[in-house]
């Protein structure tokens, strides 16, 4: 097959093919006596498993890692490994587009209509009782459960509900409470030293290692004032 057909059957374009050629990521295939390229099956695989690695995030420099790996699989092997990845891309747009549909269904989008019911069940018991910071936390969580993939989802799920457990509630409530009262305060307020503390002694270590990860207060930031913002930069810092 030609470039054009190639960059067609994989989905790219051909200056990409070009690009991956450039790159060393794609190796140039033999050229007819005419001079075009001609392109085999092989080629294609290999196309579609660099623009997936792509896709995932990773940098040439890592998708030619991973390529050399590769080398000398059999063809199948590498075609069932495709063939998983795409099942997977395609579980999570099938979810995505379900949750989406319950948005529309609804003449008035809320957030329990964007989660899981499980999800929606479990962010109803931590951020209930009319706290504003709570209010703040649970469009975010619900924001984030919704951008989530299957994985991801679970692995929130499972961190955040046994913070709905009645004898946990109480606790969380009171933290929500004290970051409330820290709304207008300066950055220098007594009182935060005492809430990131607690706050790091109450949440799991599964939640404490993603805060540190992030780089600032990740969204929620927009929503913070100040003094709530130099809590979770102190949580981070633990």
């Amino acid at each position: 097959m030609r470039i054009g057909e190639l960059a067609e059957l994989v989905g790219v374009s051909t200056r990409t093919v070009r690009h991956y050629h450039r790159q060393g990521l794609l190796p140039e295939p033999e050229r007819l006596a005419n001079g075009y390229r001609e392109y085999r099956m092989r080629d294609a695989v290999l196309l579609a498993r660099v623009r997936r690695l792509v896709e995932l995030g990773m940098s040439l420099d890592e998708v030619r890692d991973v390529l050399a790996d590769d080398r000398g699989r059999d063809l199948r092997e590498v075609l069932r490994e495709l063939d998983d990845d795409l099942a997977r891309q395609e579980a999570a747009i099938r979810a995505r587009r379900a949750r989406l549909a319950l948005l529309l269904e609804d003449g008035e989008p809320n957030l329990d209509s964007a989660v899981s019911p499980e999800m929606a069940d479990v962010l109803r018991g931590i951020t209930g009782g009319g706290s504003k910071f709570a209010e703040l936390d649970r469009g975010m969580l619900a924001l984030a459960d919704t951008a989530a993939g299957p994985e991801g989802r679970e692995w929130m799920l499972g961190v955040l509900r046994p913070l709905a457990e009645p004898e946990m509630v109480a606790r969380v409530r009171d933290l929500y409470v004290r970051l409330d009262e820290l709304a207008d305060a300066d950055v220098d307020d007594p009182r935060i030293a005492g809430v990131a503390a607690d706050l790091v002694a109450f949440l799991p270590a599964e939640m404490l290692r993603a805060f540190a990860e992030q780089e600032d207060a990740g969204p929620w930031r927009d929503g913070m004032t100040p003094a709530q913002v130099e809590v979770f930069r102190r949580v981070r810092g633990c």
